[in-house]
């Protein structure tokens, strides 16, 4: 067999047999790599050429210590599993490295990382002063996770305690110009209904690039001409503007009115019709 086959062959094998060994090592060999993880990573990298180019030795030594090899992370992890003193030997343990505004220097040079490193991984979060921060911790893969201080968080509607509608993953139903039967099909639309929408939006289907509806029902276009304005839908909007027109005028006819029953009947309409805008109004107002 001339040489150069015989290289071809073994850098396919190796290649190929590498694929299937870190599909059994699983995601986090790429995800997030611990100490042994990282050396494993590197050996059957450099066993893996070995085997591609050493034309002397068999092919099956090097298959048997990339299986070794590769194979002692899975042990490792089963172990870790097993045993709180082994994971915390493999992976070690977060560190912290700021707690309550206050960095904590001693951490800083266990981690050997420099006041600037650390500023820069803030930046990373968003996080521009050190005095905002509550915790800060060097996790076992490198990240630095960020606990800001109450005040300096987020509004969100719980702390204005607003009631929202939950959030599902919108459905791709055009892409690249092309109708998607099976996103429509999911939540119970058809072709009819969205050439309806794009007839309604002036815009033709090859001039889409993507299309996606929400649970509300909703189509948003992107278009291919970035120039080009698409409206925002607002049906939603309008439903909620009438609703609300409605029970207003319900307000008004029972202050006009001089009968004593048809008043209450006003009111108690109005008062049902408000309890049903506030149920509905999540779903309306997004």
């Amino acid at each position: 067999m001339p040489e150069w086959l015989n290289i071809m062959i073994r850098s396919v094998v190796a290649i190929v047999y590498l694929f299937l060994l870190t599909k059994l090592i699983g995601k986090r060999q790429i995800r997030q790599l611990t100490y042994i993880e990282y050396i494993v990573g590197i050996t059957i990298g450099s066993i893996a050429a070995f085997m591609a180019t050493d034309m002397d030795g068999p092919m099956y030594h090097s298959l048997i210590a990339l299986t070794i090899i590769g194979l002692f992370p899975v042990l490792m992890d089963w172990l870790s599993l097993k045993s709180k003193m082994i994971r915390n030997w493999v992976e070690g343990n977060a560190t912290i490295l700021i707690k309550d505004g206050k960095i904590l220097e001693d951490n800083l040079k266990k981690e050997r990382l420099t006041s600037e490193e650390l500023l820069e991984q803030l930046r990373t979060k968003n996080v521009f002063r050190a005095a905002d921060v509550e915790f800060a911790l060097m996790e076992t893969s490198g990240e630095l996770s960020v606990l800001l201080k109450s005040q300096h968080q987020p509004v969100t509607p719980q702390h204005l305690e607003l009631v929202v509608s939950p959030a599902e993953e919108p459905q791709a139903v055009i892409m690249d110009g092309v109708i998607m039967d099976e996103p429509l099909s999911t939540i119970g639309l058809n072709r009819r209904w969205i050439r309806a929408e794009l007839e309604k939006a002036g815009v033709a289907l090859e001039n889409v690039f993507l299309g996606q509806v929400d649970k509300g029902g909703q189509l948003y276009l992107d278009l291919y001409d970035d120039k080009l304005q698409v409206p925002q839908p607002i049906e939603m909007k309008l439903t909620f503007a009438t609703l609300k027109k409605c029970q207003a005028d319900l307000e008004l006819f029972a202050l006009e009115t001089q009968n004593k029953s048809v008043k209450r009947a006003y009111r108690f309409d109005s008062e049902e019709l408000q309890d049903v805008i506030d149920l509905i109004k999540p779903l309306l107002i997004r």
